[in-house]
């Protein structure tokens, strides 16, 4: 509506002087010069922050108003957004631990002050480097790098290598992700405290104990020979077997112990599990002749493993020897060795007294027992299933232990399929 009625307004002054096509081009360049300046003025405007455009005419009026209020509404949009963001930094400024925030391809975007001084970074210098290159380790690249989720990651410190450094990823928003760096080494030194503490006290008690068991056999035989009073010879047995159980607490602690410490230095190799499974209960018959349980055997022959055989061999031999201890007579046992199909599993069940719900997450805790029917008398150390806990761990492997009471229990042992080893493929 304007241009007609400019270029109406150019037509008459054109009549009036006698030059109407002059004045009308003349007109629509002037409306078309306008046109231009008011988009130059819109350009500058949203390049700038400070430059305000003058009040536009017709059209641009309407424009210029409306990308105003979206400016403002823009502006305060992200002054609240800043708001948010200086509050998060500050918040994970004030936490005793690392946060690295990466992108999705790993380069560092921020890191509070923790971070800074647990794995030496710098700022401004490393914003924007791949963590991976910082971190000189040979595990980082790989934890970095995976897309899935592989938990927890322990590396010496980049600071002091006496120290050890946990790092956790966690992933958010767009492909980002965030990385808890946490300083654990008074927690390892806990713990290396504690594993020396319990493999010296066992060592130093062997020796009294194993004195103490020598006396008590060589009464037992002689009261026996001199036809002793019936009332002596249940204390001297009673002692007998109760040292003997304590021997055998003290072999487990130390074994404890040397996985704590030695386990992951051993050397592995090629495991034939179905041999080792089959002589094992061939043993345990043996050893429990006047058992009445009935054991039976399902394994796939070329299923082999590849790990440390005398680990594997007490995983194996601890929960054969637990489902013989806790199944009645008359009972049954069933041992299975197959592949699924992302994992090679070993499995034992019976059919004992079962076990309550509640018990199961904490069966492989050290000395727990589940009730007066699981009691020490049993012949159990309270040890077994931590065994069998380290050493799959060991081994990237999982115990899954399924039980219902009055029927029974299974006691699963899932492996990684790369430890799988299939011998007709060898």
């Amino acid at each position: 509506m304007i241009i007609v009625l400019w270029l109406a307004l150019c037509a008459v002054l054109g009549l009036t002087v006698g030059y109407v096509l002059v004045a009308l081009l003349l007109g629509v360049c002037a409306y078309l010069g306008m046109q231009l300046i008011y988009a130059y003025q819109l350009h500058r405007w949203l390049l700038s922050d400070r430059i305000e455009p003058s009040d536009g005419f017709g059209a641009w009026q309407e424009i210029y108003t409306e990308l105003y209020r979206l400016k403002q509404r823009n502006r305060k949009r992200k002054k609240r957004l800043k708001s948010i963001v200086h509050e998060f930094q500050a918040s994970t400024a004030a936490l005793p631990d690392g946060a690295v925030v990466l992108d999705s391809q790993g380069r560092i975007v921020w890191f509070n002050d923790a971070a800074g001084a647990l794995i030496a970074l710098r700022s401004p210098q490393d914003l924007g480097q791949r963590l991976a290159n910082l971190l000189r380790h040979p595990k980082v690249s790989g934890y970095l790098a995976s897309d899935t989720e592989i938990g927890e990651l322990e590396i010496p410190s980049p600071v002091n290598e006496d120290d050890t450094v946990l790092l956790r990823l966690i992933p958010y928003g767009n492909n980002q992700r965030l990385m808890i760096a946490r300083d654990i080494s008074e927690q390892k030194r806990l713990e290396h405290t504690r594993r020396d503490f319990v493999a010296n006290a066992s060592h130093e008690l062997r020796t009294p104990l194993t004195v103490l068991r020598g006396y008590l056999e060589m009464m037992e035989e002689e009261a026996v020979e001199a036809g002793a009073l019936e009332s002596w010879h249940a204390p001297i047995r009673e002692m007998g077997e109760q040292s003997r159980r304590m021997n055998r607490i003290i072999e487990s602690l130390l074994k404890l112990a040397r996985l704590e410490g030695e386990g992951l230095q051993q050397r592995q190799e090629h495991v034939d599990v179905p041999t080792m499974i089959g002589s094992l209960v061939e043993d345990m018959r043996r050893t429990t002749a006047g058992a009445t349980q009935q054991i039976t055997i399902d394994t796939e022959a070329e299923l082999g493993l590849f790990g440390r055989p005398g680990e594997l061999e007490s995983v194996f031999s601890n929960l054969l020897s637990n489902a013989v201890r806790y199944t009645p007579d008359e009972g049954s046992i069933h041992v299975r060795w197959w592949r699924e199909d992302d994992a090679a599993c070993f499995a034992v069940a019976d059919t004992g007294p079962g076990i309550e719900a509640e018990h199961i997450p904490r069966l492989t805790e050290r000395f727990y027992r589940v009730d007066p029917g699981r009691k020490s008398s049993s012949g159990g150390t309270g040890l077994g299933l931590a065994i069998v806990k380290h050493c799959l761990e060991h081994h990237e492997g999982e115990l899954d232990i399924a039980s219902t009471p009055g029927e029974g229990s299974t006691f699963t042992c899932r492996f990684p399929a790369q430890r799988a080893l299939d011998r007709r493929a060898a």
